[in-house]
């Protein structure tokens, strides 16, 4: 990437303009997504089984020529382009993070709770995200740097969000898939007795906008599926920790997560 792309980079997203703009990024995927969702669409099943639909590769492609035309140059990592072509063998110092479609399964099924996930990384750091959430109209973002987090309805104003001070009984949110006996033990480790279940990145948002306290996950994920999420929870003055107890960093060999936990307050 050229020096000059470089310092536009970081002048927009010192300014709030580049998370502005990703918001709007997403929100023209989501009106791509929007008519196929349960409107029987088919699911192909990809190498890993993981299904991809016709809505998540139009999506990806408009993400990423909207991308293009902004920043040119910057290293894209996205989901569906890797399902086809592989990695990338290393992360640049900057990069993008692309989900297209967070929570296929459930957009498949008919479900509210899938999301588009876009987020930029330096040096191994998510500096700024995006999430929407389609079926329900609602963008999560972070701010400029140091100024907070924001969320949205489509066409309305920004309101600001953080995350609540921890409460006296405090609760979780987990996978939707996650069974009754496995939540409760996994919550029980973060204080928790009470856990609500979700899919896709719409967990960091519910924690950011002070919904719930923490997110335990112990299962494999990409990092796709966690970076967008994790800069706005980090923007509301949350945290995204690695099993090691420091920040969730990425860039990682083959782009993929390890357990983590996102905390709120």
């Amino acid at each position: 990437m050229t020096q000059p792309m470089t310092a536009r980079l970081a002048d927009d997203l010192a300014s709030g303009a580049l998370a502005e703009a990703l918001a709007d990024i997403a929100e023209d995927a989501a009106r791509v997504i929007l008519p196929y969702w349960r409107n029987n669409v088919v699911a192909e099943a990809k190498a890993d089984e993981s299904p991809v639909t016709i809505a998540d590769r139009e999506a990806e492609t408009l993400i990423l020529a909207r991308l293009e035309a902004l920043y040119p140059g910057v290293q894209t990592v996205a989901e569906e382009a890797v399902a086809a072509a592989g990695a990338p063998a290393t992360a640049a110092d900057w990069f993008w993070l692309i989900d297209p479609i967070d929570g296929t399964r459930g957009f498949v099924e008919g479900r509210e709770s899938f999301t588009v996930n876009i987020a930029l990384i330096h040096e191994g750091a998510p500096v700024a995200g995006v999430v929407t959430a389609p079926a329900t109209a609602v963008t999560w973002r972070s701010a400029a740097p140091g100024a907070g987090a924001l969320r949205r309805r489509f066409g309305e104003a920004w309101q600001a969000i953080k995350v609540r001070d921890r409460p006296d009984a405090p609760m979780a949110v987990v996978s939707h898939s996650m069974s009754d006996a496995e939540a409760r033990r996994l919550v029980s480790r973060h204080g928790c007795k009470q856990w609500q279940g979700t899919d896709s990145s719409l967990k960091f948002c519910l924690i950011a906008e002070g919904r719930f306290d923490a997110y335990p996950r112990t299962g494999a994920t990409s990092e796709w599926d966690t970076a967008a999420g994790q800069a706005v929870l980090e923007a509301a003055g949350g945290r995204v920790l690695a099993e090691d107890g420091s920040p969730l960093r990425y860039g990682k060999a083959g782009f993929a997560n390890g357990g983590f936990v996102a905390l709120g307050g």
